[in-house]
């Protein structure tokens, strides 16, 4: 099992930055890729950014292409979500998620064994 726990939310002004944080423990020598989702209030869990940790390839959301970055410390077991321009529409729970083995689907939840708790970013003036 992969436990994570994410960190670096918070209020933000539009158009500012903030970096989220995901710490795996456990057994991290079983994650094939990790993944970043948010939920907003009343709505479902969508989507966001997904790295594969061997090989470092990305996959983006359409709303996050250009405005976030998804990065990983292999050494430290953590990935990153940079989030710049940031816009009121941000406004969620921000998860991380680890899947464990193949086939991994990046935009399914589903295909995910492992969340954190979540950490809440809010973006308003």
């Amino acid at each position: 099992q992969v436990q994570l726990v994410e960190s670096g939310g918070g209020l933000v002004q539009p158009g500012g930055s903030l970096r989220l944080s995901c710490a795996a423990s456990g057994s991290t020598f079983s994650i094939n890729a990790m993944g970043w989702y948010r939920q907003a209030p009343g709505k479902e869990r969508d989507f966001v950014v997904a790295i594969r940790w061997s090989g470092n390839v990305k996959f983006y959301a359409e709303s996050a292409k250009g405005r976030f970055t998804i990065s990983r410390d292999s050494a430290k077991n953590t990935v990153y979500l940079q989030m710049n321009r940031l816009k009121p529409e941000d406004t969620a729970i921000y998860y991380c998620a680890a899947d464990l083995s193949d086939p991994w689907d990046p935009s399914r939840s589903e295909t995910y064994d492992s969340w954190g708790q979540g950490t809440q970013v809010t973006v308003s003036s």
